[in-house]
């Protein structure tokens, strides 16, 4: 990560949806946390729009998110080594042509080196994979869909467009997910508002402290 040179400070731009997400994450210098709103088309213009604004090092997307049942608990993070956009392209997840060879770019990855603290065990979590959906599952067959054909562990509304936003940009992204829920019905989802974000604000600072420790 970075592209200062060795000894220079280290600039974050931390992303959540909501600010209630991170309302717990202490202040620091050289961190700028920014609420960018609901949902991929939010989620990739405010990171955007704060990427052209000033300059980072690095990103993360931190926030809440539903985790999918026997994968993840909630309370529990996930840290998503990749993340799928599940609405683009066919309904049925294949692909199509496009003009001049051009193709859907449906997955990011996380960096690796954001990722190498989570790897390596330094801060235990869960590292699997994340899809975002504009729209909030609700039944247990979608969940089970989305499950099996994208590997999921958790499910969010921004966390693809946070990643490729910053991907576009040329800034190392990593995306942390506490889980507030379980994907599928609502009526026997857990949801935990709290839990979840704690759970994103705890792992979220453990890995803002080897960052800006040098």
């Amino acid at each position: 990560m970075g592209r200062e040179p060795p000894g220079a400070p280290v600039s974050i731009l931390v992303v959540c949806a909501v600010a209630q997400e991170l309302a717990g994450l202490p202040a620091r210098p050289d961190v700028d946390v920014v609420a960018v709103g609901v949902g991929p088309v939010e989620a990739a213009l405010g990171t955007a729009r704060a990427l052209a604004a000033s300059r980072y090092d690095g990103v993360i997307n931190a926030g809440i998110a539903g985790g999918f049942r026997d994968r993840c608990t909630v309370g529990g993070v996930v840290v998503c080594s990749r993340e799928d956009y599940a609405e683009l392209g066919l309904e049925d997840g294949s692909t199509f042509p496009l003009p001049g060879g051009l193709e859907l770019t449906r997955h990011v990855e996380a960096d690796p080196e954001l990722l190498r603290p989570f790897l390596a065990g330094r801060i235990p979590v869960i590292v699997g994979r994340g899809v975002t959906s504009a729209t909030v599952t609700t039944t247990t067959a979608r969940a089970l869909a989305l499950a099996y054909r994208f590997r999921a562990d958790v499910e969010s509304m921004e966390g693809f467009a946070v990643l490729r936003a910053a991907q576009l940009a040329g800034v190392p992204a990593i995306e942390i997910r506490g889980v507030s829920n379980l994907v599928g019905e609502r009526e026997s989802n857990g949801w935990d508002f709290r839990s979840g974000a704690l759970a994103a604000v705890a792992t979220t600072g453990a890995l803002l402290d080897v960052l800006l420790a040098g």
